[in-house]
């Protein structure tokens, strides 16, 4: 049963924690969303939730803005107790993918349509609107329409009147899944660059690994309702703690059964990242502190800066390569089809995985 309607309590204890999840759970009848997790997201930090559809980050971000009660558990905002406290009394504001701009308003009545509302008088709503936009760089567009923008402008627009309130928490729904590619990577850099200084703690809801690497302090790997690891986007991708979070960030290489036998020379499951490998002549020996194996090259991906390499393993596994094309042609790569190899790498990159991750 949700947790009944309760206000903030005043005497709440201090913390360095933004958001606390305690055995949160979120059940829609027999559907168990969120598997009762425990989450400390720390005060001024970038923080993202990244995982596949249906894993439960966006319910998790529903429950801390307050637009889903959680079945169980409880959310603290700063060391308060949030957790049936109605979104309107928590201080956090939601940036969301379709940005839901007001079409018939200005720029400037739109960012700070929430100040009106909460009846701030004129002169400090236009200083407050006019500081916000200059935040993402729109200042000068206050008089202009939504469908007189871009649809990055639109983004900042939406960034901007969730800023002007001045939240402590800001929640970012994929906030760039409408954009594209090339915009989208430069929104990248841009949003990690208004949180750096507005100094707030943004919590940041996406599927794009890639997006997770680029701006996070730390992110926490979705699956199944449950949380697989949190980490720093480097511990995460050098470390995977599952095989599910070897696979979903970025491209991992399996070794288990007899290939890891052969080509490890133990028992168990080990992954190894397609960059950590590197071509070399059948001849070569390996040196004392590496690992490699014969095959042939299989298949040949080229992708303009990079080459991509598929090769069967003598020892009866696939694995992928990945190597910079710093003076290789499309030509020259797509003639290593079919060519016998040594797969050489270090040893410290065989990582091996306690657990299959779901």
């Amino acid at each position: 049963m949700a947790v009944a309607a309760q206000r903030v309590a005043p005497n709440s204890v201090a913390t360095n924690s933004a958001v606390s999840l305690e055995g949160v759970e979120k059940r829609f009848g027999e559907v168990v969303a969120v598997a009762g997790i425990d989450l400390e997201v720390r005060d001024g930090e970038f923080f993202s939730m990244l995982g596949p559809s249906g894993s439960g980050k966006t319910t998790t971000l529903r429950m801390i803005a307050g637009f889903e009660l959680p079945t169980s558990g409880r959310i603290l905002l700063h060391g308060q107790d949030v957790t049936g406290v109605p979104p309107f009394d928590r201080d956090v504001n939601t940036v969301f993918q379709d940005y839901a701009l007001f079409p018939h308003m200005t720029v400037g009545d739109n960012v700070g349509y929430g100040l009106m509302i909460r009846r701030i008088d004129r002169r400090t709503r236009q200083v407050r609107v006019d500081e916000a936009l200059r935040m993402v760089r729109l200042d000068g567009y206050e008089k202009r329409r939504p469908s007189q923008l871009s649809g990055g402008q639109r983004q900042r627009v939406a960034l901007a009147r969730a800023l002007v309130n001045r939240p402590r928490v800001l929640l970012l729904d994929e906030p760039l899944g409408a954009l594209d590619l090339r915009l989208r990577e430069e929104m990248q850099i841009e949003l990690k660059g208004i949180q750096q200084q507005v100094g707030i703690t943004f919590i940041y809801v996406t599927h794009d690994q890639g997006e997770a690497l680029t701006m996070s302090d730390r992110l926490a790997v979705f699956n199944h309702g449950r949380i697989e690891q949190v980490g720093t986007p480097a511990d995460v991708y050098e470390r995977p703690a599952t095989q599910f979070v070897a696979g979903f960030v970025g491209t991992s290489n399996l070794l288990r059964g007899e290939a890891a036998r052969q080509v490890i020379g133990e028992e168990g499951t080990f992954i190894v990242r397609p960059e950590k490998i590197r071509l070399t002549e059948p001849a070569d020996p390996p040196a004392a502190d590496e690992t490699s194996a014969l095959g042939h090259i299989r298949k040949v991906i080229y992708l303009g800066p990079e080459t991509r390499f598929l090769v069967e393993l003598d020892a009866g596994a696939d694995l992928v390569v990945v190597e910079q094309n710093m003076a290789t042609s499309s030509s020259q790569a797509l003639a290593l089809e079919g060519k016998a190899v040594r797969l050489t790498w270090k040893r410290l990159h065989n990582l091996a995985l306690t657990d299959s991750g779901g």
